[in-house]
Parts: structure tokens; C-alpha cells; sequence
């Protein structure tokens, strides 16, 4: 049996999964002169991935810390993040901190083995968020944990599937992307716009390589020695993932950084089902690479279960917003999410099943009905969210505007703050509303 037929069972053999594409451009590329991020997370279909929201947090010196596999020292002060990931899971699969610092992961595959025991991904993103107070110190966190620690143990509950990892990091004036394979890394900095999928794409363009990645590489017989190290041509491995599962994807997004960008644009690039398509039309075989979307619907191999859209702004710290999906970004809206206040509870709520409850498991439900006809219905409810985003935009950016004079620290930041948690618990409302509405719509259809 191909990989790419494989079944989503419960079982302990490895199951072909590959996930996520993350996109980055600067303000020297985009229409509002702030950087904008973004990320899409593709996990399996029905894993909930709620939000979560840890505040800054002080730590006796010498503790440690217990990761998802692995125990390793704690720092003396942590940042607070805003960020998404697995129900089960520690770490995180894309966030933002106090610090304006926004990172994604991607996984990525490569000649070296991953053990079973090390830090996941989803950890270093996690842990660099609560260390890095810009995106260089964030890619030096990470760079200094994967030598020390190691990437490791599986990022899945039901499938035995550890993963290498790339990651893309930025604040509002720099952006990285590492690529690391087992402790060894590569490090480019982004000029201009950039984007990340599921192989390595370091070439002999990078910045920084870890100590020892170039012996290493001539060791195994990956690279002659000669010239400079073409990181990708001597680690990536294909005999597992094929090229076609990330070929499309990465060049959409590659595209899309060398096109103008603003908000809207990086929202549809999230929703992206090729040739600026924003609702799915199922039918591609899987040798097809436009079988595998930047909005993937491609179980078991990666389905979009959470988006992370995000405008990083020096002069606005409080205004930041995090435009948040959940489940597939192609039939949902994104929900404008004020990062200096206390997110809605339900937005952080979530398990293994829709009985534990969450806005997850409800645009979940949706999805559910919108496959069942995909035709009638996918048009239908992306043009009922468009309208409503619209109208949720123009609101949060009315309230955005005014936090642009307030410093962080100063007189009316609490104030600022209580009135962004306002904000979101009415906005919560009116989706959740709207969620319902848009769902007996569907059904009747």
C-alpha cells in the first residue's frame, strides 16, 4: 500500500503525515508597512486544537521544566504567548508573545534518524515564544535547545511519528527561517517576504549553520566538501515524503511572497485551494501535488485544523491582533483577537471529543456538514463569512486605532486592555451566533 493510502488507524507503525505552511513579509513589502505572518496547522482531521493563553511568569532559579517527552532547565522569567495547539500537546504549533515575536513550525524530513525522546517542534516554538524577545534571540533559543536537547519523540496520539523541523520566526522587522535536522541547523534570514512548507530549502544561501552540520554532512557522504554547503541538497530525504505532497503548496506561497501583500491577501493565501480559489472542490488524486492545498484537505496525510494570521507593529503593541481559525480556514471566519486581553473561555476549550465542548468542535461540526455537499455548500458559507469578517474587522480596527498612542506601561494601557477583552467576549457572541445560524442554513440546503 502507497504511504499516501495509508489509513488513519490507531496503530504504531509509521504513517506518512506531513503539516503546515507559514508565510512571513516585511514592511518593506507590505500595503500598511507592518510585518504580516501567518500560519496554517495540518494535523489529523478531527485532532481539536484550542487556543491557549499563558500570561508572563517568574521561576525560582534552577527549576525545570517538563516539555511533552522531556525534562530540561527552566529560565528565571518566561514571556506570555497567544498561541494554538494539539489538545494533548505541551507545546504549541504557531503563536505570538508579550514581545511581538510570531513563530511557526513545519515539518520537514530529513536523512538524519529522530529519536524518540527530545523536543518536539511544537516545544521549541513554545519555548522560544516564552525566551525570545525579538526574532533573533527566538532563532537563537531554538538553535541553542536543538544542539543541546535535540529534536525528538512523535508528534502524533495515534501514530508513532517523529518529525525534523523548520521554523519561521518574526517580529515587526526581522523574520528567520530555520531549518534543523536532528542537532544540526541551518539559519537564513528573510529579506523582503518569505514562506516555509515540508522540506528544507536552505540552499548555500544561509546565514549561520550549527557547529559541525557541514562535517557531519561530508561524514555520512551527503556532501563533497567542495565549495559551500548547499544545506537542503545534502539533508533533505524524499524517499519517505515525496515531492509532490509539498511542491504546490510551497510554490503558492512562494508566489504569493513575491506578489503585493497586505491582510486580505495573506487570508485568502491561508484559504488557498489553487488558482485563488477559496472554496474547495474535492476529486484530485493524490499524485496530483494541487491534491495537497495550502488550506489542506488531504487526511491522512495533513488537513488544516488552525490558522494563525497575524500584523506585527513596533508602534502598536497593544493593537496587535491575532486573526484566528478555527478548523479549516476555508469555511470559517477569521476572528479578530486582541492579545493584550483575556481571550473568551470557550476559545481555549477543547479535548478529544465534541462533548468536551469548544469553538473548535463547533466549526468542526461545520465542516462536517459543509462535506457532505461540497458543491451547494462551501460557496454558500464562504460568502455568509466574508460578509460577517468584514463587518468584525471594521469593528476591531475602530477599537486598533487608539492604542497607537497609548505606550506600553503608560496611562490607559489596563484600561486599553479591559476594553479588548470586551471586545473579543462580544465578538465571541456574535460568531458563535452566527456559527449557529450559518449551520441550520447549511443543513437546510
Amino acid at each position: 500500500m502507497s504511504p499516501l493510502a495509508t489509513p488513519a488507524a490507531r496503530v504504531e507503525t509509521r504513517t506518512m503525515r506531513v503539516s503546515c505552511d507559514s508565510f512571513v513579509a516585511l514592511g518593506q513589502r507590505t500595503a500598511t508597512g507592518s510585518t504580516v505572518f501567518a500560519k496554517n496547522s495540518d494535523r489529523p482531521a478531527a485532532e481539536c486544537q484550542p487556543l491557549k493563553q499563558v500570561a508572563q511568569h517568574d521561576h525560582e532559579p534552577g527549576s525545570r521544566l517538563r516539555c511533552q517527552y522531556i525534562e530540561i532547565d527552566q529560565v528565571e522569567r518566561t514571556y506570555g504567548f497567544t498561541g494554538a495547539g494539539p489538545y494533548w500537546l505541551w507545546g504549541l504549533e504557531h503563536g505570538v508573545n508579550d514581545h511581538g515575536v510570531a513563530i511557526g513550525n513545519n515539518s520537514i524530513f530529513t536523512k538524519d534518524a529522530v529519536p524518540d525522546q527530545g523536543l518536539q517542534g511544537m516545544d521549541l516554538v513554545r519555548l522560544a515564544l516564552e525566551r525570545g524577545g525579538s526574532a533573533a534571540e527566538a532563532a537563537g533559543v531554538i538553535a541553542e535547545l536543538i544542539e543541546r536537547y535535540g529534536q525528538g519523540g512523535s508528534g502524533y496520539l495515534d501514530t508513532h511519528w517523529a518529525y525534523n523541523n523548520s521554523f519561521l520566526i518574526a517580529d515587526a522587522s526581522a523574520a528567520f527561517l530555520l531549518e534543523a535536522s536532528a542537532r544540526h541547523w541551518a539559519l537564513r534570514r528573510i529579506q523582503g517576504a518569505g514562506s516555509a512548507s515540508n522540506h528544507a530549502t536552505i540552499t548555500d544561501d544561509w546565514d549561520r549553520v550549527s557547529s559541525g552540520c557541514a562535517a557531519h554532512a561530508c561524514t555520512q557522504g551527503w556532501w563533497s566538501g567542495e565549495g559551500r554547503l548547499d544545506f537542503a541538497a545534502a539533508y533533505r530525504d524524499t524517499s519517505v515524503v515525496p515531492p509532490v505532497v509539498s511542491s504546490g503548496r510551497y510554490a503558492q506561497t512562494c508566489a504569493a511572497a513575491r506578489a503585493p501583500v497586505d491582510l486580505a491577501s495573506v487570508k485568502r493565501l491561508m484559504r488557498d485551494h489553487y488558482n485563488g480559489a477559496t472554496v474547495y472542490s474535492p476529486g484530485r488524486p493524490p499524485d496530483d501535488e494541487r491534491y495537497y492545498s495550502v488550506c489542506m484537505h488531504a487526511d491522512p496525510v495533513g488537513t488544516t485544523t488552525a490558522s494563525l494570521v497575524i500584523e506585527l507593529e513596533a508602534e502598536n503593541p497593544l493593537g496587535a491582533i491575532y486573526w484566528a481559525a478555527f478548523a479549516s480556514p476555508c469555511i470559517g471566519p477569521f476572528i479578530p483577537l486582541f492579545t493584550c486581553g483575556e481571550l473568551p473561555g470557550e476559545l481555549m476549550q477543547g479535548g478529544e471529543t465534541p462533548e468536551q465542548g469548544g469553538a473548535w468542535w463547533r466549526f468542526k461540526a461545520l465542516l462536517g456538514e459543509v462535506e457532505k455537499d461540497y458543491p451547494r455548500r462551501a460557496s454558500v458559507v464562504r460568502e455568509y463569512w466574508d460578509t460577517f469578517e468584514q463587518r468584525l474587522a471594521e469593528r476591531a480596527n475602530a477599537l486598533k486605532r487608539p492604542a497607537s498612542g497609548i505606550p506600553v506601561g503608560g496611562e490607559g494601557e489596563a484600561e486599553f486592555r479591559r476594553r479588548a477583552t470586551a471586545f473579543m467576549a462580544e465578538a465571541w457572541r456574535d460568531t458563535s451566533a452566527a456559527l449557529d445560524e450559518i449551520i441550520l442554513a447549511v443543513q437546510a440546503l
